[in-house]
């Protein structure tokens, strides 16, 4: 589910829950190696657990080649207004893109738009289609969807289902765009369906939308903080750093904690730290070069059994290249805290100051990164970190002391 956009099968075999069921099974277990084991926090039964020392089996693993398919719904109180063609190039090639540079290459989102429109057999205002929205009729949505949709859609070749709305339709509403999980699966063409991500977007849609809803097919959380009310800020955990943050970050590329998650960052380029050390950061978004060894993209310090600070460093590259401010950052992470709930906290190494208030989604965490000269120290602990210099090349000297 995303935070609210500034503008604006048989019934009784499903049984919906606003979160993933942790009940599903999970595959086996690929421990960290290496330097990076002792920081490889251990994945618990919370909702989108950021432990990373196994896989939960029950999403699938962005590390190959996934083939999503888009179905687009139409409805008989409207006629649509745009057409297929129109509403997938809202978000591709744009979503795959995405993924391509925050996985270094290493996974590729194909995606299957289907040509035509599918009638739903009832009225969009008959689904009260909301943000909160009312079980019973979230289910008849789906049940409906997937009924209209199989005829003809083989459900069996696809590793991600979007169902898109049509946008002009008087019952659709916008904010309402998340990812439904089924505590049981359904089943179609012979497959197990264990999650939709269903598509309510105006068009054009909301940057980067759909790159934070696919990120929670991956066991990705939100990191924004929902007020009680609803009102208020929505970016005070991190600020425009990460896309599961929010959609309109200036930052979106992913975490180095996520990207050691789905297995876009191997043992390799994250570095446990245990004692006083210097590393060499690359920037986190930065292409490879071909050909070069793998350098350091994350550092991590553990600060107890379910808790870690990570290090890394943010430039105006590939998915940050509108960023706002660039540096090292610095966050941290808890694994046994739920999504939304504040899993991540990005550590604010300039309280004082704020950056970019015509542009940022959160500007007094908008120049958190620490720059040239600049030392922090982590509360709560002994650790202070100091950046040292910058390479010709455009990595970043860390200077860790641990006070051990």
């Amino acid at each position: 589910m995303e935070k609210p956009s500034p503008r604006a099968v048989a019934a009784g075999l499903i049984s919906l829950l606003a979160l993933a069921a942790t009940s599903l099974v999970a595959g086996p277990a690929v421990a960290a190696s290496g330097e990076a084991a002792p920081c490889a926090l251990p994945r618990t039964d919370v909702h989108h657990s950021l432990g990373v020392d196994s896989w939960n089996g029950a999403y699938p693993r962005p590390d190959h080649t996934l083939d999503a398919v888009m179905v687009f719904l139409s409805f008989p109180d409207a006629r649509p207004a745009t057409t297929p063609a129109e509403l997938a190039a809202d978000h591709f090639p744009a979503t795959t893109q995405f993924f391509q540079r925050a996985s270094y290459g290493k996974f590729t989102l194909r995606p299957h738009p289907q040509r035509q429109w599918i009638r739903m057999p009832k009225p969009s205002v008959w689904y009260g289609i909301q943000r909160d929205w009312d079980n019973d009729r979230r289910s008849a949505y789906l049940r409906d969807a997937i009924d209209v949709a199989d005829p003809t859609v083989d459900f069996s070749k696809y590793d991600i289902v979007y169902l898109v709305a049509d946008p002009d339709a008087p019952g659709v509403d916008s904010d309402a765009t998340k990812v439904v999980n089924f505590d049981r699966p359904l089943h179609a063409d012979g497959k197990d369906i264990r999650r939709v991500v269903t598509v309510f977007e105006q068009h054009p849609p909301d940057h980067n939308v759909l790159a934070h809803e696919t990120g929670h097919v991956f066991d990705l959380p939100d990191l924004y903080h929902r007020p009680s009310d609803g009102k208020g800020d929505w970016d005070t955990y991190v600020g425009d750093w990460d896309v599961m943050g929010s959609q309109f970050g200036l930052a979106p590329d992913l975490f180095g904690w996520h990207k050691w998650k789905l297995g876009w960052l191997d043992d390799r380029q994250v570095t446990c730290i245990q004692s006083d050390r210097v590393v060499t950061l690359e920037p986190m978004s930065a292409v490879p070069v071909p050909g070069a060894s793998i350098g350091t993209r994350l550092a991590v310090i553990r600060t107890g059994e379910g808790s870690a600070v990570a290090i890394e460093a943010r430039s105006a590259t590939g998915n940050d290249r509108a960023t706002c401010t660039e540096g090292v950052l610095l966050y941290r992470i808890r694994n046994e805290t739920a999504s939304g709930g504040g899993p991540v906290d990005v550590l604010d190494t300039h309280p004082d100051t704020d950056a970019c208030w015509d542009r940022s989604v959160y500007p007094p965490l908008a120049d958190a990164p620490l720059r040239v000269g600049e030392t922090y120290s982590v509360p709560g602990g002994h650790t202070t970190i100091e950046v040292a210099d910058r390479t010709p090349s455009g990595a970043w000297t860390v200077r860790i002391t641990t006070g051990t």
